[in-house]
This record gives C-alpha cells, structure tokens and sequence, in this order.
C-alpha cells in the first residue's frame, strides 16, 4: 500500500499542534519525524520532548529517522516517547551493532528500517532486509530540507525491490528528499510506497489531501 508521510521538519514550528492537524486532516496516516544531531549530518533538529508532544496529540503513525551517531543507545526512548517505526542509517553503526539494534527493536513490538545515503550502494542492504520491515533510500543528501530531487537514486530502489522481491519480502520502501507532485511518480514507478514530504506537504501552493497526492503515483 502506498503512504505519504508528511515531515515537521518543514511544518510550522509555532503552530505544531496545528500542523499535525492539518497531516490528519489531509487522510495521511504517517507522520515523519527527522533526528539530526549536527554530528552524522550537519545540522541539529528535533529530540525527545518533540516526539513526545507528537504523541501527545495524534494516533498518527510516528515514523522516526535517527539521524545521529550511535543510535542504538536511544532505541528506549525513541520508544518511550511514542515512536512506531524506527529508521537508523546503515552508515552509522558496524554489522554486529545493526543486527542488535534490528534485534532490540522488533523486540520491543515497533517496526524497524535502515537507510542509506545517496553515496552508498544498495546492495549493503541486502543481508538485512529479511529481518526489517523497511528501507528508506536517501534522494537527497541528508541534513537539510528543500534539496533537489537525485533522480539517480532510483536505481538503488530499484534494486532493493527487486531483492525483497527475490527472497519473497513484503517490504515498505520508503523516499526521502526533493519528493513532489513531480518525483512521486518517479519513485512509485521505482518501488518506493512510502514517500516523504517535507516542503512538498507543508509548503505546497494548494493544500492536498493524502490521496489527491498519491493519485500522482499513478
């Protein structure tokens, strides 16, 4: 099935609680929630108490991407505070560390995914996709919204559709970065379900509900 998930990093900060309204009241069933900690990419975002107040006003799907260092040692209270999917970056920690974080999480009853950067290959994934419920590939360089689109990225969705496909995966693949009335269509004719929109959702001309936008999917 096909999902937006809106992302706050591009919502009005001094109307949060009005923002994610809006995310509701658009039908979408996602709400994205970037972790930056000016050390795995160059810029600081939200923390706990931001993922807690989300909680505290929505049943939304809490959909959180740590992009920080370590980000095993948060998992807890990624979870304490309301998180239904947690996404870390494949980048950040070595093999033994991921297979204990996919392990610590699915644990916990909450959805696990890993992503990857716009630089690294696809296929560093594949060992495992069979234990996760979703990847979120990168279309933009990590840390900073309103970037461009990497139309070459697509090849890596590609093959990780392809790889889920092999092994019999039902897997969410999730994009994130530059995504728009334009590039939704490029990266659902990919593989992507899962599409993040940051200042293509809050900043948009005309505000669209969650299935007047994934009519561009098709």
């Amino acid at each position: 099935m096909k999902h937006i998930s809106p992302s706050i990093l591009a919502s009005n900060m001094l109307e949060l609680g009005n923002e994610i309204k809006k995310i509701e009241e658009s039908g979408a069933k996602y709400v994205h929630i970037d972790i930056m900690d000016g050390c795995f990419v160059p810029n600081i975002s939200f923390g706990m108490p931001v993922i807690s107040a989300v909680r505290g006003c929505t049943d939304l799907i809490i959909d959180v991407h740590a992009m920080i260092v370590e980000p095993d040692r948060y998992i807890d209270e990624f979870i304490r505070c309301g998180a239904d999917i947690i996404t870390f970056h494949y980048e950040a920690l070595d093999n033994t560390r991921i297979v204990n974080a996919i392990e610590k999480i699915k644990a916990k009853g909450i959805k696990a995914g890993i992503s990857i950067k716009p630089k690294t290959e696809a296929e560093v994934l594949y060992p495992y996709i069979k234990d996760i419920d979703m990847v979120l590939i990168m279309t933009v360089e990590p840390g900073f919204g309103g970037q461009k689109f990497m139309v070459d990225t697509m090849d890596k969705v590609r093959k990780v559709r392809e790889y889920a496909l092999s092994i019999g995966k039902e897997l969410d693949i999730q994009v994130d970065g530059g995504i728009n009335d334009t590039t939704i269509k490029t990266a659902s004719d990919a593989g992507a379900n899962i599409f993040v929109l940051g200042t293509g959702f809050f900043k948009a001309e005309k505000t669209k509900t969650a299935e007047e936008i994934l009519l561009n999917t098709l």
